[in-house]
């Protein structure tokens, strides 16, 4: 009997170290099974439901800094403050000062719903690169590749030449002049040689689109990324033309958005089936390069999946952080000279206060004449200006002899005359809601330009009087260093317009 009884007990105490080993294995999984799913979950998906349908894309941004509470950010305000340093959308907000319950003063990331701040998008790449990490799988050569570049570009040392760029330009300098040398000595690229002119393969050079096709131009006459081998590219460079795609339809039989459409379905499916590239990654690893205002619609259903650089880069539209770049729109008068007329006065010899001349599109160009023609001496708002060469001549004049140069959006967001502020050395005030600006995850553009928010047109003169003039003297020299990544030239240079494009295209290819 004392024996069967010892025989229970021992029964009853493997039963209950087997329930326990059970239970830990459970826990165990459970555990292991959020480790493996947390890298590959997207911010996006732990912010508020007001913030969903931000399209972003996890890939780096050239920034030392962290974003505090990541999981909270809030967006800030100050009754009554419309000054510089107030949250009305120049940058300086784009970290805002709060207090917690212990009164100490915290950082929490600035950010705007509606409309989307610059500090938004800093943010949203900031994290998610902080929580990404690659999925395993079979790397081919030129993966193998890329993966060893993103490692020296993460880990590789300081650079003490900086080869005269000046670091108050940059979110990291040093991270940046990595990434570009090793563009440089890895990076390779196809072109497709499918396509029929005009709309493939010839570019046009002049005008306020000139942008795609200067890309195009210097990009297939390329001898140091261009390879003829498709097996060894990283990129692949779709050369059409949305322009000439846009514009030959109507010259000829007019066409429907649609039929534009199928046109370049009908490319995609033509490479697609005589080389395995495309289908290899879906023409993820395909990029174009666009200006018109309608290339982002034209692209979205059988080009979305590519690496798209474009001019009508509006965050509310479609336009993807981390796999979108934004192509500076520059209007180029002469294919001979695109350098023409650059630079403009010195600071003491800019006596227009602010400046604008343009069509009146869209909804907020009216408010702001409404609210600015010819109520201050020294802000000159106009409406068009004529198009003969007196008048064009009289608006180059006017940007060189003005402290602050203003882009108010039209029907789009984007417009040449962001360049054309920097080509002509006056800082750039942008009143563009969800625009994102050229080569943000490397510029700092808060150290050279002004960013207004839409419904603070009103106070515009306000906002920027409120700036001291050793803020503006600053931002002016900035303006003039920066001007070297947003110039073409009939030679690319290195850190010019063609190779920032080249290098936004590269950091995003890094993070396929």
């Amino acid at each position: 009997m004392e024996a069967k009884r010892t025989l229970q007990r021992l029964c009853k105490v493997q039963i209950l170290r087997l329930l326990v080993l059970i239970i830990s294995l459970v826990v165990v999984l459970i555990v292991l099974s959020q480790l493996i799913t947390f890298p590959y979950k997207t911010y996006p998906s732990i912010l508020p439901p007001a913030t969903k349908g931000i399209l972003v894309q996890g890939v780096a941004i050239y920034n030392n800094t962290s974003i505090a509470n990541k999981q909270g950010l809030n967006e800030s305000k100050v009754e009554g403050c419309n000054g510089y340093d107030c949250n009305h959308g120049s940058l300086l907000s784009q970290v805002a000062m709060s207090q917690n319950n212990s009164g100490e003063a915290s950082q929490i990331a600035a950010v705007a719903l509606e409309p989307t701040r610059l500090s938004y998008m800093v943010s949203i790449l900031e994290s998610t690169v902080s929580t990404r990490f690659s999925k395993k799988k079979l790397l081919s050569a030129r993966e193998r590749e890329l993966k060893r570049a993103l490692m020296k570009i993460e880990n590789g040392p300081m650079f003490r030449n900086t080869e005269g760029l000046h670091g108050s330009l940059y979110h990291n300098l040093s991270r940046f002049l990595r990434s570009y040398k090793l563009m440089e000595n890895t990076l390779k690229v196809y072109i497709y040689k499918e396509g029929k002119k005009p709309v493939f393969h010839d570019p046009k050079l002049r005008g306020i689109y000139a942008s795609e096709g200067w890309f195009m131009k210097l990009m297939e006459k390329n001898r140091k990324f261009v390879v003829k081998d498709p097996k060894k590219a990283h990129l692949f460079y779709l050369p059409f033309s949305s322009l000439k795609l846009r514009h030959t339809s109507q010259e000829q039989t007019p066409k429907s958005r649609k039929d534009l459409e199928l046109q370049l379905k009908n490319y995609t499916s033509l490479i697609a089936g005589k080389y395995p590239f495309w289908n290899r990654t879906n023409g993820a690893d395909h990029f174009l390069v666009a200006c018109h205002d309608w290339a982002m619609k034209l692209t979205k259903d059988y080009m979305g999946n590519c690496i798209r650089s474009l001019c009508n880069s509006n965050l509310a539209s479609g336009f993807k952080i981390g796999k979108d770049t934004t192509l500076p729109a520059s209007y180029i008068r002469s294919a001979d000279d695109p350098v023409q007329d650059l630079g403009g006065n010195p600071p003491s010899e800019r006596p227009i206060f602010a400046f604008f001349a343009g069509g009146m599109h869209g909804n907020l160009r009216p408010i702001l004449l409404q609210h600015w023609q010819d109520k201050e001496p020294d802000i000159k708002i106009f409406g068009p200006m004529a198009r003969d060469i007196e008048s064009k001549a009289k608006y180059r004049m006017y940007m060189k002899s003005s402290k602050y140069c203003i882009y108010a959006r039209g029907y789009e967001v984007f417009s040449p005359r962001i360049v054309e502020s920097i080509y002509f050395e006056c800082v750039p005030v942008i009143i563009s809601d969800n625009y994102v600006p050229p080569f943000f995850e490397v510029l700092k553009w808060e150290s050279f330009s002004v960013f207004v928010l839409e419904k603070d047109v009103v106070n515009l003169g306000h906002i920027l009087r409120s700036i001291p003039n050793r803020k503006y003297l600053e931002m002016q020299k900035r303006v003039k260093m920066v001007q070297q990544h947003f110039v073409w030239h009939k030679q690319p240079v290195n850190f010019d317009l063609f190779h920032m494009i080249i290098h936004s295209v590269w950091n995003n290819r890094l993070f396929l």
